[in-house]
């Protein structure tokens, strides 16, 4: 049909051979990055402060967790009551500190809403689950499953001290 000597390119190989010519033809940078703007969640994370910690440094005023999933039997799974993994907690005696501290689990969405692209679902720690450091929880709204295995902040009030 083409004749001889002809060759037929589909649309898919031209893109294959421009996309493998124009790879890796950056110019190398000659400035340093600017550094970047710090965005700060809805929660107030440190302190900034020199006269409140007197060195100067950063303090975190919270206690991070993992969300590991919700309470749940064999066949049922509730999803009213969420299981938190909170760092440097390893014993269920350790727990008793955080039972009534509050939880916040923060995350970014795509429509700004109230000046921030940041959202907040806070809950508090209700008991200990297990003797390994975890615990179960409430928060205000069931957390979405896609936030299994996300960064929880365990804020360090009400204070039972």
């Amino acid at each position: 049909m083409f004749g001889q000597g002809h060759t037929f390119h589909t649309r898919q190989s031209t893109r294959q051979s421009t996309r493998q010519s124009t790879r890796h033809h950056h110019a190398p940078r000659t400035t340093p990055h600017a550094p970047r703007p710090t965005h700060h969640s809805p929660i107030t994370s440190t302190a900034t402060c020199a006269e409140d910690n007197m060195g100067g440094e950063r303090v975190r005023l919270y206690v991070s967790g993992q969300f590991l999933g919700f309470k749940r039997s064999k066949v049922n799974q509730y999803n009213h009551t969420a299981l938190v993994k909170l760092q440097g907690v390893e014993s269920k005696e350790e727990t008793n500190f955080y039972l009534g501290k509050r939880l916040a689990y923060i995350y970014k969405a795509k429509t700004l809403k109230k000046g921030s692209h940041y959202r907040v679902i806070f809950g508090k720690v209700t008991r200990a689950h297990g003797s390994t450091g975890v615990v179960r929880s409430k928060f205000r709204k069931p957390l979405p499953s896609n936030a299994i295995g996300a960064r929880i902040r365990c804020l360090l009030y009400p204070s039972t001290i």
